[in-house]
Parts: C-alpha cells; sequence; structure tokens
C-alpha cells in the first residue's frame, strides 16, 4: 500500500476543499468593517512604499549623474583661477617680442608677478610648497638623487633641493628632488701630516 492510499479522508477534504465544502464563518457588520478598514490602510501602506521607493531610485539617479557632473567638472573654479594668468602671459610673451634694454628689466618683473599670481591661485586651492634645504631627509615628501660630502649639513639632511616638491591639502602630489648630504669621509693623505 503507498503513501497516497494511506492517507486518511480528512486530509483529501484538507486538500481539495471543493468536494467538501466547509461552511464560511459568519462575519458580523462591525468585522466586516474592520476587515475593510484593514485592506484600506494596506493599500495605503502598499502606495507610500511604491512612492518612497520610487522616490528613493530617483534620488539614486540623482545622486550618480551628480556625482558624474561633479567629476567631469572638478577643475572648473581652477581654471577660472588660472585663466586670467594665462592671459597675462601671452600679454608678456607679446611684450617680449618689442622688449629692448631698459625694457628687459620691466618684462622680468612682469614675469615674476605672473608667477606670484600663479602661486597665489593654486595656494588659495590647497596646494603647498615643499621646503626642503637643511631639512632632515624624509623619504615620505622627498627623493634623493645623490648623496654628496659636507661638513657644514648634517649628515642625512637635504643639502641641496633641486625640484621643488608640492602637496595638495594632505595628499603628496609631486615630492622634492633632493641631494642628501653625508659624513665627509677621511682623507688618509691628510692624516701622514
Amino acid at each position: 500500500m503507498s503513501n497516497n492510499e494511506s492517507e486518511s479522508p480528512s486530509v483529501e477534504a484538507a486538500v481539495n476543499p471543493a468536494e467538501n465544502p466547509a461552511p464560511a464563518p459568519a462575519l458580523s457588520p462591525e468585522e466586516i468593517a474592520g476587515l475593510k478598514s484593514r485592506a484600506a490602510k494596506a493599500d495605503e501602506n502598499w502606495d507610500r512604499l511604491l512612492r518612497t521607493t520610487a522616490d528613493f531610485d530617483n534620488f539614486k539617479k540623482r545622486a550618480a549623474r551628480e556625482k558624474i557632473e561633479a567629476v567631469h567638472y572638478a577643475n572648473h573654479s581652477l581654471i577660472q583661477k588660472l585663466l586670467p594668468i594665462l592671459d597675462n602671459f601671452e600679454m608678456a610673451l607679446a611684450a617680449a617680442q618689442n622688449a629692448e634694454g631698459d625694457q628687459l628689466a620691466s618684462f622680468q618683473s612682469g614675469v615674476a608677478m605672473i608667477q606670484q599670481q600663479l602661486k597665489a591661485a593654486l595656494t588659495e586651492t590647497g596646494l603647498e610648497e615643499i621646503d626642503a634645504t637643511g631639512k632632515p631627509f624624509d623619504p615620505n615628501i622627498h627623493e634623493a638623487v645623490s648623496q654628496q660630502e659636507s661638513a657644514e649639513t648634517p649628515e642625512d639632511h637635504v643639502l641641496q633641493q633641486l625640484r621643488k616638491g608640492y602637496k595638495l591639502k594632505d595628499r603628496l602630489l609631486r615630492p622634492a628632488t633632493v641631494i642628501v648630504a653625508k659624513k665627509p669621509a677621511d682623507n688618509p693623505s691628510d692624516n701622514s701630516k
């Protein structure tokens, strides 16, 4: 005998209610009103959930679009600050074409002013120069290209800065390229005297 044949008739009736219809319990008007109220509240909550989900999806799309635009136009304000400096360089180059004698000093002064204007614009955006000369060598912000003997500069200090380094706020953009001092070697020919 199989499992299906051993099942009792009550299980079959529960599985197939059309054969053995159970009488539906009678609901009072208060219960029907309560169920209708609950159904209305459920519909209201479902609509609210759909609206909230749609609002959240729209927010995510808008945030992603704004992030892409922010990355795309991140340098907008910096470039606006650099454009007048570019204009001044172009005027200086035009003036250099016609510079003679005394005008050369004026030209040099003008180029120095443009350099200061550029430095000020970059400093305003958070750029910071790394001044390395005479400071202890720090491999986190300095790039040593050689060592040179020096009696005046302490060992493992920067003897000469070849190229300036820069930080943008707390982030290193470019290390300072430096020559590091080392102790002078004892000269055996000096000791023999």
